[in-house]
């Protein structure tokens, strides 16, 4: 939810991803995770499946097709800043 929610204030973004969006992303991972024979998905599963899933629901601003930028990179880029849920349970607080 939280890289679909990015995708709407992403700079260079002019029309982010919905709700809907974020649903399908949820399907693919289970999906993707059923056919490897878990009921959980994991956070590999999302980096896996969030640019093609994501990719062709976000509209660039103009000035950012002209740099030469793609819904992929967007969503490359917003993988790597949002941290995977959970974090590391033996890290000090």
């Amino acid at each position: 939810v939280e890289v679909t929610r990015r995708t709407r204030s992403a700079p260079g973004v002019y029309l982010g991803a919905s709700p809907r969006g974020s649903l399908a992303l949820f399907r693919a991972v289970q999906a993707r995770a059923a056919l490897e024979g878990r009921d959980y998905g994991l956070p590999e599963d999302v980096r896996a499946l969030a640019g093609p899933v994501l990719a062709h629901r976000l509209i660039l601003s103009p000035q950012a097709r002209l740099e030469g930028r793609s819904p992929e990179g967007v969503i490359r880029d917003l993988l790597d800043e949002v941290p995977a849920p959970g974090g590391d349970p033996l890290a000090e607080s």
